[in-house]
């Protein structure tokens, strides 16, 4: 049984709009995922165009043909800008209409109405354009390693190449442009090509919409939604990932264990709201006095940590001298209250090439604790074994004590 021109189209009509719906009835169900939606109009632009192909003959050329491929090339620049949402890019609204455009600008010049394969070889060349940038674009994220990214890479890859290739294949096909019997086959194929591509990519871009919102979930689990750091368990992943790294690359590391004094009062007099928005005014100050490939994280209540990679004592404690400072400035009043909350902060430094973080964290502890003994708002620092300490100055001594003895 062969299927004729006719109901090859129907059949592909029907898929596109069936999985263009599916695509937007799984977008309205999650408005988050916006690569979704784009998808999903993607589908159902080139579902008017292929509509439009198949009229051929029965409307107007400039209708039937250039108009579809206008459509054409703005559904495929729709699936590229869905590509760049799916990653958190941002979309240019310009690039959607760029191809379709281009096209209505040059088709109807005399050179293009003369010769019919040189229309067909730019129009191919628009969607193989905008086919390898889709593929570009899920190439950049390839580091996220969801499984369904490379089969989107690939068949991207491989439609635009398909289309470029397609005019020239044109001449190996028997028969020519005015017999029925080539038409026919061109135009199975260009059918099949619709309704495979279609299938295929419809499903994978779904796949990777789940294993997007399931990596986002993932993700969600690690951060404390108060702060929007690292909560305890992200933060002794990381710190446990940076020291097996220390070990093939020994680097000065800096641990602080940091404690927001009287923090209880704090929600005894105005409120846990004014409280919350302490600990997130906190994460929001650490983060700005550290740099970005430092870890911040909240280990619970009002106790968080931090590590500094590359970095040497002294710098240390001008890191955690300008958390304890900023912090101050920052959330010297909170919602109109006079809060003037403090941190106390216990640091460790280790040049070891093995970083025990467990004894680490006890040493830092350590000095935390002196640092409240001795009257909190303070930085005080617990030295390794391997650390040479500077005559007359203590492993615990405050910045303010290390300060006025170099002075001396």
């Amino acid at each position: 049984m062969t299927l004729d021109v006719h109901t090859l189209y129907m059949v592909t009509i029907y898929v596109e709009a069936i999985l263009g719906l599916l695509l937007l009835f799984v977008w309205a169900q999650n408005t988050a995922l916006r690569a979704v939606c784009w998808w999903g109009f993607a589908y159902m632009t080139r579902l008017a165009s292929i509509g439009l192909f198949g009229m051929y003959g029965e409307i107007p050329d400039l209708i039937s043909i250039d108009l579809a491929n206008a459509l054409l090339f703005t559904a495929f620049a729709v699936t590229w800008t869905g590509a760049r949402a799916f990653d958190g890019r941002p979309v240019e609204p310009v690039y959607l209409v760029t191809g379709a455009v281009l096209w209505l600008l040059v088709c109807r010049l005399p050179i293009m109405l003369d010769d019919i394969n040189l229309r067909s070889l730019i129009a191919s060349a628009i969607v193989a354009g905008y086919s390898w940038l889709t593929a570009y674009e899920f190439w950049r994220g390839r580091d996220e390693a969801l499984v369904s990214r490379w089969p989107a890479i690939f068949m991207f890859f491989a439609q635009g190449a398909l289309f470029l290739l397609r005019t020239p294949m044109v001449a190996l096909l028997p028969g020519s442009a005015n017999d029925n019997m080539f038409g026919s086959v061109w135009m199975t194929m260009l059918s099949t090509e619709f309704l495979l591509l279609t299938i295929s990519s419809a499903f994978i871009l779904l796949a990777m919409a789940k294993e997007r919102t399931e990596l986002r979930h993932r993700t969600a689990a690690m951060v404390d939604p108060l702060t929007g750091i690292s909560n305890r368990r992200a933060f002794l992943h990381d710190a446990s990932l940076l020291a097996k790294r220390h070990i093939a690359n020994p680097r000065p590391v800096a641990i602080l264990l940091i404690d927001l004094d009287h923090f209880k009062s704090i929600n005894d007099r105005f409120g846990h709201a004014v409280g919350d928005r302490v600990l997130a005014i906190f994460a929001d100050a650490a983060r700005k006095s550290m740099r970005g490939s430092d870890l911040v994280g909240r280990l619970g209540g009002e106790e968080f940590a931090a590590v500094l990679t590359e970095t040497s004592r002294e710098k240390a404690l001008e890191v955690a001298e300008r958390i304890r400072l900023t912090f101050a400035q920052m959330a010297e009043k909170v919602d109109g209250h006079p809060v003037g909350p403090t941190v106390s902060i216990g640091l460790v430094h280790c040049l070891e090439r093995t970083l025990d973080l467990p004894g680490l964290l006890t040493r830092a502890d350590n000095a935390l604790y002196y640092a409240k003994e001795r009257g909190r708002n303070r930085v005080e620092v617990a030295a390794t074994a391997l650390v040479r300490e500077e005559p007359g100055i203590r492993s615990t001594d405050s910045v303010a004590a290390i300060a006025a003895k170099s002075a001396a």
